[in-house]
């Protein structure tokens, strides 16, 4: 059973997956704890508090960025969206490190949780779709061919 599961992962195409850390739910349960003595103090129906770490703990989880070799996924607080790498022009970097991904029309879409040091990553998953601009990955893209070329 354990063999069948590791083949058919080994079969999927490759894919990254960029998120928020899950420890970063520790600080809202903190924020929970911080939040309850106010909660259920003197001042009645304060309990509506707790919608802001609800709210905090949802976009951790949902929030992400997704890349395969179809294309990129981008899921946010209330949406979901498809980039297909024949769609993209580009990726471009902001000031603060963080990626944005540019349409053929021009239009930029914020990646979340991607940086700057996860380019060598999209580069490999995206099969040449996307160069890597560090150049870190170019050993890799060379090696199966070298081994191809030499008969092994």
């Amino acid at each position: 059973m354990a063999e069948e599961k590791q083949q058919e992962q080994a079969n999927e195409a490759p894919k990254a997956v960029f998120k928020i850390p899950n420890t970063a739910l520790l600080a809202i349960a903190f924020l929970v704890v911080c939040v309850t003595p106010v909660a259920f103090g003197d001042v009645p129906y304060l309990q509506w508090l707790y919608v802001f770490p609800i709210a905090l703990a949802v976009f951790v989880i949902r929030t992400r960025t997704t890349a395969t070799a179809e294309g990129l996924e981008v899921r946010t607080l209330f949406g979901r969206r498809d980039l297909p790498w024949s769609s993209l022009k580009g990726l471009a970097i902001t000031d603060k490190a963080k990626v944005q991904a540019v349409l053929k029309d021009e239009t930029k879409v914020a990646l979340p949780a991607v940086r700057t040091r996860h380019l060598p990553v999209i580069s490999l998953v995206s099969a040449g779709h996307m160069a890597d601009p560090s150049g870190l990955t170019d050993d890799v893209a060379e090696a199966p061919e070298k081994t191809a070329d030499s008969g092994e």
